[in-house]
């Protein structure tokens, strides 16, 4: 078995785990490399089917190709896709202008927090393929995330069943011990537990994964010919494209192993404060 192998069979069990434990349970997807990902080991996992809806936060700001790869991947596979957005808070003008915190918080924590619980409108996507108000929206308890370690500092003090309080609080310095494959699935009524099926991937891991198994990525993570291209996926305002010449999944394989520059340097969030992810996942932020 070679070090995919391993990643994969590890996030299959934590998949199925997922499943077997959480009776509300749902599969956050950004629509980035990560979550397509995540997304396709679920349909491995459940040989094909995926037992879950999935949930996106719609902040109005990605870029549109985005949107329209989520809706057809949806339409294609038969994925049971839910849709929250925070419409008091884009109605009253929020956008990154305000600051790129009290944006996030805004269109990304507040509307998952209230996308998850039940309490905000929703939009799901019924058999026509088209998004109507989920007349049922019921509150979440098992979330299943795309989050990686390596990626971002406070990710690393995750586990795979990370709880959270009843209002999506995450206290990182209360998380269950995780030892030998032992994993602490049974919480106390009204706690939200965050499952992390690819904590200990990395970002090569990812793309390696990505060419072995031809997984339908979005394009706009390869170079077009204007030599940049997007490397981690975010609002239009606040997420800038990285130089490069890659045009496939090999040359950004090549690429990423010769290079230093973090895989978030793009976002301006993470410029505007060192620890605007962390304070973020405090608060409920994915």
């Amino acid at each position: 078995m070679n070090q995919l192998d391993a990643l994969e069979e590890q996030s299959v069990y934590i998949l199925r785990e997922a499943y077997r434990h959480f009776e509300e349970l749902c599969m956050l997807w950004s629509i980035g490399k990560d979550s397509t990902v995540m997304l396709w080991l679920a349909r491995k996992a459940f040989f094909g089917h995926v037992p879950f809806p999935l949930v996106h936060i719609d902040t109005s700001f990605k870029v549109p190709s985005m949107i329209e790869y989520r809706d057809r991947l949806a339409r294609d596979w038969g994925l049971t896709m839910v849709v929250g957005q925070n419409r008091d808070a884009l109605a009253e003008g929020m956008n990154c202008d305000k600051g790129r915190l009290v944006c996030c918080r805004a269109l990304k924590t507040d509307a998952l927090r209230h996308t998850l619980d039940g309490s905000w409108p929703r939009q799901r996507m019924g058999e026509d393929g088209e998004y109507h108000l989920d007349e049922n929206p019921q509150a979440f308890t098992g979330v299943i995330v795309g989050a990686r370690a390596d990626e971002e500092g406070s990710r690393s003090k995750e586990r795979y069943f990370s709880p959270r309080d009843t209002n999506s609080d995450w206290d990182v310095a209360d998380q269950p011990p995780e030892l030998w494959n032992q994993f602490k699935t049974d919480f106390a009524p009204g706690t939200h537990v965050r499952i992390h099926p690819l904590l200990d991937w990395t970002e090569i891991n990812v793309w390696e994964y990505i060419q072995r198994e031809n997984i339908p990525i979005i394009d706009i993570y390869f170079d077009k010919g204007a030599g940049t291209r997007y490397r981690s996926l975010g609002c239009e305002c606040c997420t800038g494209t990285v130089d490069s010449t890659a045009r496939s999944t090999q040359e950004i394989i090549v690429e990423l192993r010769a290079t230093n520059v973090p895989e978030r340097a793009g976002r301006a969030q993470d410029q505007a404060d060192t620890y605007a992810m962390e304070k973020l996942r405090r608060e409920g932020y994915m």
